[in-house]
C-alpha cells in the first residue's frame, strides 16, 4: 500500500490542533505515517539536541542509531545543508551510517519552526531499493511546514 498523503495530512492536522509541543508532534507524525505505507521500514526523528548534533526522538520500527553529528550520514546531511535528502541506493551514499543492515534506500527531510529553527529530521529507512520519489518529498515537507509552524 502506498501512503494517501492529502488523507494523511488531513489526519495528521486534526491530530495535532492546538499542540505545539515539539517531541508530541514528531510522536504523532511518525505514527501515522509509519502505519500508511508499506515501504517505510523505519520512520523517526531525530533532534537538534546541541549545535552540530541529532539525538534519537520519536520513532516506529526497529531499534536507531542515538546520536547522530551533523557532520556523518544521510540525517546529518540533511541537518548540515538544511536540504531533503533521496537516497536511492544506500550503499553508493559516502559516510551513510548504518543502523539497521535491512536499509536499502531513505529519505530525510529537515524539520523547521516558523521561526526558522531547525527542530531536527525526519528520517524515513525502505528496505526496498529506489523507494522515494520527488513527489514524497514534495508531500512529506508539506506536511512537516503545516505541522511544526507553531512548535519549541
Amino acid at each position: 500500500m502506498r501512503i494517501d498523503y492529502e488523507d494523511a495530512a488531513k489526519t495528521i492536522t486534526a491530530l495535532c490542533e492546538g499542540e505545539s509541543d515539539a517531541v508530541a508532534l514528531m510522536a504523532t507524525v511518525v505514527c501515522e505515517l509509519h502505519h500508511r505505507d508499506d515501504r517505510f521500514d523505519w520512520t523517526g526523528f531525530y533532534r537538534v539536541v546541541a549545535p552540530e548534533m541529532l539525538k534519537i526522538g520519536p520513532y516506529q520500527g526497529g531499534h536507531g542509531c542515538l546520536v547522530i553529528p551533523f557532520s556523518r550520514g544521510v540525517c546529518g546531511a540533511a541537518a548540515r545543508r538544511g536540504e531533503v535528502q533521496v537516497v536511492a541506493d544506500v550503499e553508493t551514499f559516502a559516510d551513510h551510517i548504518a543502523c539497521s543492515s535491512s536499509t536499502r534506500s531513505e529519505i530525510v527531510l529537515p524539520v523547521w519552526n516558523g521561526a526558522g529553527q531547525l527542530l531536527g529530521v525526519l528520517d524515513i529507512d525502505s528496505d526496498r531499493p529506489n523507494a522515494f520519489t520527488q513527489q514524497d518529498a514534495e508531500c512529506l515537507a508539506s506536511i512537516l511546514a503545516n505541522t511544526f509552524v507553531d512548535a519549541s
